[in-house]
């Protein structure tokens, strides 16, 4: 009996009609040229409306943002125009959706940057152990190692922290019910937030209180926008995606996580460590959450219905994010409803192609 997950949820001004999130996740089919969302992206999330709320995939802010060939933007007419037709669909079909707001920083390639520039990071240190997307001069498509970023000024801190502001008021003008700010996986409030990658000596850098200035100044101006009940934001305590840093990594976030609750924005969203293999957050950890954010807490990686609805019975959460299990199961809450069998997700169809591996799985009988 899954009563808890099938309870309905106010998120800011929105009731979902579930517990049971679509967690946001890549799959690089964005039309082309120009980074564009296409009908089948709205055919694809119209299928999964059954979820309480859809996150979009990250979404880059900016040119500059993007890390992954053909992933969208919210930076354009021609995007925003593209992102209104897959709220739509999903709004036609019943669902909530939020556009996840994404600036990759150091995790970037000359290829994908304006005039063929290098990335941008709170240092000029290089992600080690992680791969960009591009595409080649000769028109492949191949996996390479970022960048060595330079080292972001002040002015161009706030000049980021307006595109994110700006890029907010695109996505509830497209239609969108939320934004949800990523910082968390590696990508840049991430990396500011990172004792490694961020070298800083002056007021973005050191402290955990100058770690987490950007992120904070982010969220200020997103809420400014469109409205802190607008807002969610996302983080990875304990990360190792994208060559983070365990070591005071769980401290930053808990700060973060405080300053967030003094808020009072819509929702905060953790992404657990152990998707990309590190450590698992114990129960304890994921209780200091709870206790330090006293608003809409979720939690992604990894869950079954099964734990989904102890976490949420326990109190530590209030809903739970899925990922791989939406991409197979369009259909997912109903089929956790009826306790039914769920398709396996085809790996190799993650990324990049039409409509194989991304529209086709079927729905139950």
């Amino acid at each position: 009996m899954l009563k808890h997950l099938f309870t309905p949820l106010v998120v800011g001004e929105i009731k979902t009609a579930n517990r049971i999130w679509m967690a946001p996740m890549t799959r690089c089919r964005a039309g082309q040229p120009g980074d564009v969302p296409t009908e089948l992206m709205a055919k694809y999330y119209a299928q999964r409306a059954s979820a309480g709320l859809i996150i979009s995939e990250a979404t880059q802010i900016s040119k500059e943002g993007q890390g992954y060939a053909w992933t969208p933007g919210i930076y354009t007419e021609a995007q925003e125009e593209g992102w209104r037709r897959v709220v739509r669909a999903v709004h036609e079909a019943g669902g909530k959706m939020v556009l996840q707001l994404w600036h990759v920083g150091r995790v970037s390639h000359h290829l994908l940057q304006e005039g063929g520039k290098p990335p941008v990071g709170p240092s000029a240190v290089r992600a080690q152990n992680t791969k960009c997307f591009v595409v080649l001069p000769n028109g492949t498509a191949a996996q390479v190692d970022p960048d060595t970023p330079r080292e972001l000024s002040i002015e161009e801190i706030k000049r980021i922290v307006n595109e994110y502001a700006a890029a907010a008021k695109r996505a509830i003008r497209a239609g969108f019910d939320l934004v949800e700010i990523h910082s968390a996986n590696g990508y840049l409030p991430n990396q500011f937030l990172d004792i490694r990658a961020n070298q800083r000596k002056d007021l973005y850098g050191g402290s955990i209180e100058n770690r987490a200035r950007f992120v904070l100044e982010v969220v200020d101006a997103v809420c400014a926008a469109v409205g802190r009940n607008k807002v969610g934001v996302r983080l990875s305590p304990k990360g190792v995606f994208a060559d983070m840093t365990v070591e005071g990594s769980l401290e930053s976030c808990l700060y973060v996580a405080s300053e967030l609750g003094k808020r009072d924005i819509a929702y905060l969203h953790i992404v657990e460590p152990n998707w990309a293999g590190g450590q698992s957050l114990t129960d304890e950890e994921k209780k200091a959450f709870r206790k330090t954010f006293p608003y809409v807490l979720t939690f992604c990686s990894g869950y079954t219905a099964q734990m989904a609805e102890r976490a949420i019975a326990s109190g530590i959460a209030d809903a739970i994010a899925f990922g791989r299990l939406f991409i197979a199961n369009p259909d997912l809450p109903e089929r956790f409803r009826r306790g039914a069998s769920l398709n396996e997700p085809d790996p190799s169809t993650f990324y990049g192609g039409g409509e194989k591996g991304y529209t086709d799985y079927p729905f139950m009988e």
